[in-house]
């Protein structure tokens, strides 16, 4: 099935008839994991992107007309609102206050004169309400690089809908492998229920061969666990993803070991129950 129909005819429905409006998604190299960047530990790649999950650039509005012809036309529109906006920026600004109080907001207003300037406009907004917490605009490609270059200056990340979802697949290679990437799609308004993922999908094309990293959907489980309340099971949780990856014996092929998918679920539950 190609990647646009499963997409819009399951996943993105689910977000946008839920009003899950944050897509929330921790970038942490766990302590024994060799990320990419050399002389860059477990101190230095420690972010968090709240990303806005149900209109921008995947707002579906859009079509084609002509088809087939040499005159055809694609056109897709992003959609950007001030309720949306908003409503996302406060979260990330609240996260940033629990956090260390620095906030990046990423667009790329210089070239886009109407969407991203109410982005920065209404983040603006925002911001004076949380005078607490460091504001910083900086631009997606600019990100990209400080991402590289500079990872331990960020802190908390709020971007739009492509931004973040493009931004977040090179935080997943930074914290050392796109299987560790957990993401939580937040419904905060009591409209619906959350939804809880790794970041890499169902990756259909290892399915069945007990190759998959499992601890991608184990770190979304503890996201989930931390939504509901359980804050305390949530760090046991987290605790246990860090010391497997810190004792490195049990850890599946996208990390350098040679364990199943299994036998590293067996080592999480293990240091679970220690």
């Amino acid at each position: 099935m190609p990647d646009h129909v499963s997409l819009w005819e399951c996943l993105l429905p689910i977000r946008k008839t839920f009003e899950q409006y944050v897509n929330l998604r921790p970038v942490r190299l766990p302590p024994g994991i060799r990320g990419p960047l050399a002389g860059r530990g477990p101190e230095d790649v420690d972010m968090l992107f709240v990303r806005e999950n149900t209109e921008g650039e995947y707002s579906g509005t859009g079509g084609r007309v002509h088809v087939g012809t040499d005159a055809e036309l694609a056109v897709e529109v992003p959609v950007f609102t001030r309720r949306a906006i908003e409503r996302c920026a406060r979260f990330a600004f609240e996260r940033a206050r629990e956090r260390r109080g620095r906030l990046v907001s990423v667009t790329k207003s210089n070239a886009s004169r109407y969407a991203y300037v109410l982005w920065d406009e209404v983040v603006a907004g925002i911001a004076r309400e949380h005078v607490d917490v460091e504001l910083e605009r900086v631009h997606v490609d600019a990100m990209a690089a400080r991402m590289v270059l500079r990872p331990d200056t960020i802190d908390v990340v709020v971007a739009s809908n492509l931004f973040a979802d493009i931004l977040t697949d090179l935080g997943g290679a930074l914290q050392g492998s796109l299987g560790l990437a957990a993401s939580a799609n937040l419904s905060l308004d009591g409209r619906g229920p959350s939804m809880f993922e790794p970041v890499h999908g169902s990756a259909p094309d290892i399915a069945g061969q007990g190759r998959a990293n499992p601890i991608g959907a184990v770190w979304s489980a503890a996201l989930m666990l931390r939504h509901l309340g359980y804050g305390q099971q949530a760090d046991r949780v987290e605790r246990a993803i860090d010391a497997v990856c810190e004792d490195g014996r049990v850890l599946t092929g996208d990390l350098g070991g040679t364990a199943s998918t299994a036998e590293v679920g067996d080592a999480l539950v293990q240091a679970v129950m220690r």
